[in-house]
């Protein structure tokens, strides 16, 4: 089944959200501009050459895969705070944050041959059980076209909401075709994965995750940036980064604010390390567990029917 929670760049955040929260969901179509993605794809294609392609099956054997977007490509900066995906992220992630930050940048470049990945959540390595509030949206951007034959990413609808002992079936997948330029947009606890490649080209796509502020991230984006280049960024994508507060007195250094520290801003007497967060900190709704289990971190290889695998 092709996916059906498709939006154009007019549409509000507020109608994509509202797709988000009840699916799990949401493409975006032709968001990024030609010119963008050839700016992606050129500053990226070095990277794409030099890195050899994977020796597992989750990660893909015939799949080249890297990190540290943001300081190989500065075009990628601008897809990272597009403004449509960050007004997604703002409703869908503030409720329960006072702030959120880049949790993953990577490349997917899924060569002809590969299989299909297993279905998994992105949030995983949380020990969180599902279901639970979303913590985590990933986009990925599709620098070539997604397609059923390619590889496009599979996902499985509304599995935000199940429980962690519910499995998915192979009629309950479907396939996010989408044309170059677009974006996919999911909930971190969605079962996705990327496709079976059956065509004699590479789907090419680019990841960018958001997670709420006060988790550890995915990427060690202070190990991925050096600090002399981290201060050359603009002040959004430092803050996105890490380089903020997560909320009041969250992430401070030597009773710094981060982004200061980082700038050479701070002074040498403590700072504020509250951030005039602490409206928004108390705003925040706060997760109640009463209990934990050891439910396991579940993966499904589901093989799909021909009549889904051609579009």
């Amino acid at each position: 089944m092709i996916s059906l929670n498709r939006f154009k760049p007019s549409d509000t955040a507020a109608d994509i959200v509202l797709a988000l929260e009840r699916d799990g969901y949401v493409i975006i179509e032709n968001l990024a501009a030609p010119d963008l993605i050839a700016r992606v794809t050129r500053e990226l294609q070095p990277h794409i050459d030099a890195r050899e392609p994977g020796f597992e099956s989750m990660m893909g054997v015939l799949t080249r895969r890297f990190g540290r977007l943001l300081m190989r490509s500065t075009a990628v900066q601008d897809l990272l705070t597009e403004p449509l995906v960050l007004s997604v992220a703002d409703l869908l992630l503030l409720p329960y944050c006072a702030r959120y930050q880049v949790n993953y940048t990577g490349v997917m470049y899924i060569e002809p041959g590969e299989t299909a990945q297993a279905l998994h959540r992105d949030t995983g390595f949380y020990p969180i059980q599902n279901p639970a509030p979303p913590m985590l949206l990933a986009s990925m951007w599709a620098l070539t076209d997604f397609t059923a034959e390619n590889g496009a990413t599979r996902l499985v609808p509304g599995s935000r909401h199940w429980t962690d002992e519910r499995a998915p079936t192979a009629e309950e997948i479907i396939v996010a075709e989408m044309p170059a330029g677009s974006v996919l947009l999911y909930v971190g606890n969605t079962f996705h994965g990327g496709g079976e490649n059956r065509a004699d080209s590479a789907r090419y796509g680019l990841a960018l995750h958001y997670s709420l502020g006060w988790l550890r991230q995915e990427e060690n984006q202070y190990l991925a940036v050096p600090l002399e280049e981290a201060r050359k960024l603009p002040k959004k994508v430092q803050e996105l980064m890490g380089y903020a507060l997560g909320t009041a007195a969250l992430g401070f250094v030597d009773h710094q604010d981060p982004n200061e520290f980082l700038n050479g801003t701070a002074g040498d007497s403590a700072g504020d390390i509250y951030g005039g967060l602490r409206e928004r900190d108390a705003e925040v709704q706060r997760l109640r567990i009463a209990d934990a289990d050891a439910v396991g971190r579940p993966y499904y290889d589901i093989p799909l029917p021909d009549d889904k695998l051609s579009g």
